[in-house]
């Protein structure tokens, strides 16, 4: 038998070291090692697949032009939103892993999911942070109870066997994977080893009975994924749930996904009666928003292959005294300073003495450079007091010569934007030329940001007169 002894994990990487450190030298974090006992009488004593009766025959490879890939048909889910971000819907024998904030919505949307998956595929909820009575008022809130849930008020690994053999669930549900605990490791419930052997065993048990499983997760307070980085590359999607619980918004994205596109992205709305999916994200991201005011610019965004307009609100207002600040909501810091410098390099507009306020409406977080543009317009007409026209969207990418440069799908920018009621597109000058369905007067090129602030005044000047 082998001797007990201890090893140091980190709980952001995973990496096992023979002593105690103060930083990791694997990944540089600070303080995130941790001890964990390994060998001893429990772990040989434990049985190495969850269900290991289940597959008594050694599988055999087999040539990839045999394999039938309908063998394994998609499950939609009943949600048209998260089928979107999956691909299709849930694939047997997979992992997911949906993670976000606490309240985000995460066992709602768990709980909408087994009540919209189609009649007969059974689900097996897995409560590790809640009571089966807690679940059940929780259900009451929703549309539609679920019939084919059964509910499982379960922390230790090695209990799920007997129940997951009877009910043979076409999905199981863990809420949260970091409640659960294993006999083959000594260590308390939420340690990198618990998490990392619990979810392995859970795993491999899905892939034996051909179970879509889905772990719920916690995020930290940096927002990364609470548990070791190894629980990532073990599941085959990870689904992060993000929004502003001072919002109604939900966005749901794929940072990983084995079966699909990790571009897409799927809202929903947090209503009195759980999660709604949002067919039309545009028209409600718009929908309060107030024309002729200074500081304020649309931008269509492309989430995957659906367009998305969403207002960019900013404040320039004279610093009160020392250093100017400069706070971002839903945009990069950096490249709100980015564009911040090339505005007053390249374009003449004294921001250094000012505070700046950015805010993406409605909780989006705007990540791709095609809202550069659109964000300096909405500077300099704050810093110029100039509104900009209620019928105009911008889109484009800035350099740091000032220059315009052109963005992906160009042509689904413009065409959500003429559909909702925009008559005028900013864009980079040329890229009018591949857009031969749009009308040759709704397309304003711009060749750098000189430029485009040279139209900003033109257009205050007349909307004055």
């Amino acid at each position: 038998m082998a001797k007990p002894h201890s090893i140091f994990a980190c709980t952001e990487c995973g990496a096992q070291q023979p002593r105690w450190m103060g930083r990791c030298p694997e990944c540089g974090a600070w303080s995130t090692l941790q001890e964990e006992r390994t060998g001893g009488a429990s772990a040989e004593s434990a049985t190495p697949n969850l269900l290991a009766d289940a597959s008594d025959a050694a599988p055999k490879p087999l040539p990839l032009g045999e394999i039938d890939p309908e063998q394994a048909p998609r499950l939609p889910t009943g949600i048209p939103e998260l089928d979107r971000v999956l691909g299709g819907g849930l694939v047997p024998g997979s992992v997911l892993l949906l993670a976000g904030e606490p309240g985000i919505g995460k066992s709602t949307l768990a709980l909408q999911l087994a009540a919209a998956l189609p009649d007969g595929a059974r689900v097996l909820y897995v409560a590790g942070e809640e009571s089966p009575e807690q679940i059940r008022l929780r259900a009451d809130r929703l549309p539609a109870l679920p019939v084919n849930l059964a509910v499982l008020a379960e922390t230790r690994v090695e209990e799920l066997a007997g129940p997951w053999r009877e009910l043979d669930p076409a999905v199981v549900v863990v809420d949260s994977v970091q409640t659960l605990r294993t006999a083959r490791v000594e260590s308390a419930p939420g340690s990198v080893a618990q998490v990392r052997e619990s979810a392995s065993l859970l795993a491999a048990a899905a892939r034996v009975q051909g179970a879509a499983l889905v772990l719920v997760g916690h995020v930290t307070k940096e927002g990364s994924i609470a548990g070791p980085r190894v629980l990532e590359h073990l599941v085959d999607v990870v689904l992060q749930f993000e929004g502003d619980r001072g919002h109604a918004f939900r966005l749901l994205r794929a940072h990983k996904n084995r079966f699909g596109s990790t571009q897409e992205v799927g809202v929903f709305r947090m209503g009195a009666s759980g999660l709604e999916a949002v067919e039309n994200p545009s028209e409600l991201f718009l929908a309060e928003r107030s024309g002729g005011a200074p500081g304020s610019c649309v931008v269509p965004l492309l989430e995957g292959s659906r367009p998305m307009l969403v207002e960019i609100q900013a404040l320039v207002a004279p610093a009160g005294y020392g250093t100017a600040r400069r706070t971002a909501i839903g945009v990069e810091d950096g490249r709100v300073a980015l564009l911040l410098a090339v505005l007053e390099r390249r374009a003449g507009v004294d921001l250094a003495s000012r505070d700046v306020y950015v805010n993406a409406v409605g909780g989006v977080r705007v990540g791709e450079p095609a809202a550069d543009l659109a964000l300096a317009l909405a500077l300099a007409s704050s810093r110029l007091d100039i509104p900009l026209p209620d019928d105009v969207v911008a889109c484009g990418e800035v350099g740091l010569g000032g220059e315009i440069r052109r963005v992906a799908r160009s042509d689904l920018r413009v065409a959500e934007a003429l559909r909702l009621g925009f008559r005028r597109v900013l864009l980079p000058e040329g890229a009018s030329e591949l857009l031969g369905g749009a009308p040759a007067q709704a397309l304003v090129g711009v060749r750098d940001l000189a430029a485009a602030l040279a139209w900003l005044r033109a257009e205050g000047r007349s909307g004055s007169t």
